[in-house]
């Protein structure tokens, strides 16, 4: 590996970060691979599926971890615990790491950050997790299986015990191997500048692999490139990195020429972008957020795609706007959720989100919901999305919304492709579950406001 730079000290750098000083991790990946952009590609790819892996997988890992040590792992130092979580995700899942090399460079990591003292610990527990780890005994999936999915797939038991409440017991193990599959980067080409046919020319062209979507005929998977930004048909703006999940918010709007929309928390611009291209250069899109970052990098994908029909204002979506009063023909409100439907792609989610923090988004997402439904005219749509999986945060809201407010829920079967047109769809929403469907977990209503 690169002599100027320790790969596995930056995935331990990573770790801490995430772990000890709650940065997310997709952030601080992203961060270290910028910075150092020397590394090779084989680095690169080591560094990323070390730390992803580590953190997707620090439940089942912890468990290994606490059956092969006298001090448990909450017990440790943060540096400890760090290395041997890395150090027991290489020997369990990367046949391609020796395990001697893996216990020799923690030993080696651990003397390197001070802990010279503990050295044979960490090698004693290794070399110990080395020799027996076909031997360790998993929770019964038979007798106990909110505690065998809580470790096999490192979910914390609050959430698995909440699903398994409101889905079936092959829904949820379903939704947990979801996570763990890694789909390549899904793209929407923009319809206005270019023909999906010429589109995947162009990629094929840099020797870039395109696969189409089976959902939606303008979108494809992307893999075999380095960096996204370094794609000149990205720098054309002829594509757009998003979800099908979130292309179909938009689908199902039924976005018409010269429809005024507003996106209430449209950050990084995604479905705003993809409903000034339904638009085909008429009508208006404001694309609201609440900070001026979050504005920067909508105006940044705005710069970058050129479309006039568009604007990034900031605005606080729980402080009521008399100026756009029954102003939207479509308003899209895709609001703050708890993010358990995006896991596979924002592995650590799961650790920070707490029962009470999803009270407070459930209670968050109704105050938004209460202010911008006056900003759609009579007759107009309001589409409601989270990217979750959670019962509260979704049906339940809607449920709440058209009790207490003049909205009607509305069949949007026919904007779907046949794969996605199921019962539910029929009566004016759609839960998608990973595993289940080739998207993140999302959630999305469409309601029409009374004339």
């Amino acid at each position: 590996m690169t002599k100027s730079v320790n790969v596995r000290e930056l995935i331990l750098g990573i770790l801490l970060e995430v772990t000890e000083r709650d940065v997310y991790s997709h952030l601080i990946i992203r961060n270290v691979l910028d910075k150092y952009q020397y590394l090779d590609k084989q680095e690169r790819a080591f560094l990323t599926r070390v730390s992803e892996g580590t953190i997707e997988n620090t439940i089942l890992l912890d468990y290994i971890i606490n059956q092969f040590s006298k001090v448990k792992v909450n017990k440790m130092k943060p540096v400890i615990r760090n290395i041997l979580r890395m150090s027991v995700y290489q020997l369990k899942f990367m046949d391609g790491v020796p395990d001697s090399a893996v216990c020799n460079e923690a030993v080696k990591l651990a003397t390197k950050k001070g802990f010279h003292n503990l050295k044979g610990f960490v090698n004693g527990v290794l070399r110990n997790i080395t020799r027996n780890l076909d031997k360790i005994a998993y929770p019964s999936e038979e007798n106990e299986k909110s505690e065998y999915l809580s470790i096999m797939y490192s979910m914390p038991k609050w959430i698995v015990d909440k699903w398994l409440e409101e889905y079936e017991y092959f829904e949820v193990k379903k939704m947990l191997e979801g996570f763990f599959n890694k789909n390549n980067v899904t793209i929407r080409c923009n319809l206005s500048k270019i023909s999906p046919e010429e589109l995947k020319e162009i990629l094929e062209k840099e020797n870039i692999k395109v696969e189409a979507s089976k959902y939606l005929n303008y979108a494809f998977e992307i893999s075999g490139y380095n960096r996204i930004n370094l794609i000149e048909a990205f720098q054309k703006g002829f594509f757009q990195i998003q979800d099908i999940s979130s292309m179909l918010v938009i689908e199902a709007a039924q976005i018409k020429e010269h429809d005024y929309v507003i996106d209430v928390c449209a950050a990084p611009g995604g479905k705003s972008l993809h409903a000034a291209d339904k638009l085909n250069g008429t009508g208006f899109v404001q694309a609201r957020d609440l900070t001026e970052a979050k504005i920067a990098l909508i105006q940044e994908n705005i710069g970058r795609t050129g479309f006039q029909n568009i604007e990034a204002k900031q605005f606080d979506a729980t402080v009521y706007d008399d100026t756009a009063k029954e102003k939207a023909d479509v308003l899209i409100a895709d609001l703050p959720c708890s993010g358990l439907g995006v896991l596979g792609k924002k592995t650590d989610i799961k650790y920070k989100m707490t029962p009470q923090k999803q009270n407070d988004l459930v209670k968050l997402q109704r105050e938004i919901l209460q202010i911008v439904k006056d900003y759609v005219k009579p007759g107009g749509i309001l589409i409601y999305s989270t990217c979750t999986i959670n019962k509260e945060e979704n049906l339940d809201n809607v449920e709440w919304f058209i009790n207490n407010f003049e909205f009607e829920l509305e069949d949007f079967t026919n904007q779907l492709s046949l794969p996605l047109q199921i019962e539910s769809v029929k009566e004016g929403y759609l839960q998608l579950l990973p595993g289940l469907f080739d998207t993140d977990g999302f959630f999305i209503a469409k309601l029409r406001k009374a004339k």
